[in-house]
């Protein structure tokens, strides 16, 4: 999903025309192996199609994809342990949940959408990337009454406190949580504890990085039971 409404738009967004993906992970001073780079490549072209028909993203060049979803995405794959059992909340257009999977194929991961145009899309895209990633049309609160996850992962669907309020029954399931989330997040967090949804939560702060084009940060948070293991 797209957390642009938590992150704050650079004062001047750049352009670069003829832009590419080697040229967008170059001035952001990142890398991908270079048997993904085909396969994440693919992974855009087939979303920003997509996109011309349902709206899926707002991210729809190689600038905003690497500095944003890509960033994100590289951040939260060095949380997750290998051959984990992972569930994302509301996939929209795949990020994080597709492309962790790209990055990550050691990863059993599970896309949940409860929109069915956009889960149809997310299954489409799967196809033609080939990725062993499940697609499930349906809100993710209905697969974890019933299945356990090493990991949840969550970008852009919501304040904290709804997520907490989504999840609370579940936690069984859910493993930990690992939201991404802009620079509003203090805010977030005290709206969640004034509301008693954190009394029997143990948070932390598992990563941080800054927000490309802005003197912000985003940072990844991790959510599990107060006295539960932490992983």
């Amino acid at each position: 999903m797209d957390e642009q409404e938590l992150q704050p738009p650079t004062a001047t967004e750049p352009s670069y025309p003829g832009d590419t993906l080697d040229a967008a992970l170059l001035r952001h001073g990142m890398e991908l192996p270079p048997a993904q780079r085909p396969l994440v490549d693919r992974y855009c072209r087939l979303l920003w199609d997509w996109n011309e028909k349902i709206n899926l993203t707002r991210h729809t060049d190689y600038e905003k994809f690497v500095s944003r979803d890509l960033a994100d995405t590289q951040q939260l794959a060095a949380l997750i342990h290998p051959n984990e059992e992972v569930l994302e909340i509301g996939s929209g257009g795949g990020v994080p949940g597709l492309l962790l999977a790209l990055l990550r194929p050691d990863l059993a991961v599970t896309l949940t959408e409860s929109i069915g145009k956009k889960a149809k899309v997310l299954a489409d895209m799967v196809q033609k990337l080939g990725a062993k990633v499940r697609v499930e049309g349906v809100r993710a609160e209905q697969i974890l009454k019933q299945e356990r996850f090493d990991a949840t992962i969550a970008r852009g669907v919501g304040p904290l406190d709804k997520l907490l309020i989504w999840l609370q029954p579940h936690w069984l399931s859910v493993g930990r949580l690992l939201a991404i989330k802009g620079p509003k997040w203090p805010e977030e967090r005290g709206d969640a504890r004034h509301r008693g949804l954190l009394h029997d939560i143990e948070l932390r702060k598992a990563a941080e990085y800054p927000l490309a084009g802005t003197e912000s940060q985003s940072v990844i948070l991790k959510l599990w039971p107060r006295g539960a293991q932490e992983r």
